[in-house]
């Protein structure tokens, strides 16, 4: 798909069919985060792939927004081995993580694999419930599988500002 359709097209799945995310394409999208660039390569992301009916139970205790998704991403950090900005205010973790969901995010669209970013969720909980390492840090979990039928982008979702009010040349 060119990637303009890709990015115009993609849009926030709120109910799925069960059908399953065949492998051949969950290793595509899993491939796009990992190619993701990452502060100094730290590579710091973690992305668990939960497909199981006891780990699907795990992530419906935690948010009402996995839709009836057969797959869903978790992507995380290692707050251990984040880069640390001059001024030392921030770190890479959770914009280092948004690139790696982000990508994994257009790669499902490109291969016809609907999802949804969730962050409706208390990563805290989250992590708890999925046993995470304590120097993880969940960022969000993208719901994969394919759109139930009829089911399409919310009414608003063309809806978008003009350049102009979100864009400022200096």
């Amino acid at each position: 798909m060119e990637f303009t359709q890709v990015v115009e097209n993609r849009y926030s799945c709120k109910n799925f069919s069960g059908r399953k995310v065949e492998a051949e394409k969950l290793q595509v999208i899993l491939e796009a985060g990992r190619v993701a660039p990452t502060a100094k390569n730290l590579q710091e992301q973690r992305v668990y792939v939960v497909q199981s009916e006891e780990g699907l139970k795990k992530i419906d205790a935690v948010t009402p927004c996995r839709y009836g998704a057969p797959t869903c991403l978790v992507v995380a950090f290692d707050k251990n081995h984040v880069f640390t900005y001059p001024g030392e205010k921030r770190d890479s973790g959770v914009e280092d993580a948004s690139i790696v969901a982000t990508h994994m995010m257009l790669a499902a669209a490109n291969a016809g694999v609907d999802s949804c970013w969730l962050n409706f969720f208390d990563p805290d909980k989250a992590a708890k419930e999925l046993g995470l390492p304590e120097n993880e840090e969940v960022l969000m979990i993208l719901d994969l599988g394919y759109a139930a039928e009829g089911v399409g982008p919310l009414p608003n979702h063309a809806s978008r500002k003009p350049l102009e009010e979100t864009v400022v040349y200096c």
